[in-house]
């Protein structure tokens, strides 16, 4: 039996959200994150049904996306950092928030949730696979689970250090898997896998010599179409994260 790795719980406090890759980029307004949490939420209210349910975010983060459906759905998060559960509040008046171990979703019942979401989060987990089978567990039928997470072997990552990427460097990331593993433990849960794509190549430089802006510029470009248009058409292999969409199934 594979030993599952340590979770790093040093790591989650208040400072959390000033490392790494949260370091490297801007939350303002028309901020990559900004673009990002609302394509988030557009794909939410296309996939989920639209039943005015209950929605779950785990590692909510800072609680911009409950904040962007908390009219749409009666919206949940939980998350293990103090600073995530005040900001979350904050952001999210509406939505019920609580500090803990996202994993843990024993207090859920059965088929009760339209939609579970989680973002740059099961990365983090010892168990990512029994954690989907709890997701699916608490999914209604037809309910999705939103997914996104590094793509291990994307296809410019030869040119990049591994351990100072946007993927090595957070120390937090225990469990980055290649797309067919993660289809795996989907499908193993009795959710079907509907959209899996990539969310572009904006982890630049990849080329020496070519300014940073440039690269930028020409690298996340397609990336950048995808997220305004709304639309999942970017191969997998074309996105430092993936993004997956899975339905419970009947």
């Amino acid at each position: 039996m594979t030993e599952k790795p340590r979770v790093p719980v040093e790591y989650y406090t208040d400072e959390y959200f000033d490392s790494w890759n949260y370091a490297d980029r801007s939350m303002g307004r028309f901020s990559m994150y900004w673009f990002a949490r609302r394509y988030y939420a557009a794909l939410v209210r296309r996939y989920a049904p639209r039943d005015g349910g209950r929605l779950l975010e785990m590692g909510c983060g800072l609680g911009h996306l409950l904040g962007l459906l908390q009219d749409d759905y009666q919206c949940y998060g939980v998350d293990l950092i103090e600073r995530s559960v005040r900001e979350s509040r904050k952001n999210a008046p509406k939505a019920q928030v609580r500090q803990g171990d996202a994993t843990d979703l024993s207090m859920y019942e059965d088929n009760s949730f339209s939609a579970v979401v989680a973002l740059h989060l099961v990365e983090h987990l010892p168990e990512p696979d029994t954690t989907i089978r709890e997701v699916a567990r608490i999914l209604k039928v037809g309910g999705i689970f939103l997914f996104a997470t590094p793509h291990p072997e994307y296809a410019l990552r030869r040119f990049k250090d591994r351990d100072t990427d946007a993927i090595g460097k957070d120390k937090t990331h225990i469990n980055c898997h290649v797309p067919q593993v993660w289809r795996n433990w989907c499908q193993e849960a009795g959710l079907e896998m509907v959209k899996h794509f990539g969310d572009g190549l904006w982890d630049v430089p990849y080329l020496p010599l070519i300014p940073r802006a440039l690269q930028f510029a020409m690298f996340g470009f397609p990336a950048f179409l995808q997220v305004i248009t709304r639309t999942t058409w970017m191969p997998l292999a074309l996105g430092v994260n993936q993004v997956g969409i899975a339905r419970k199934r009947g």
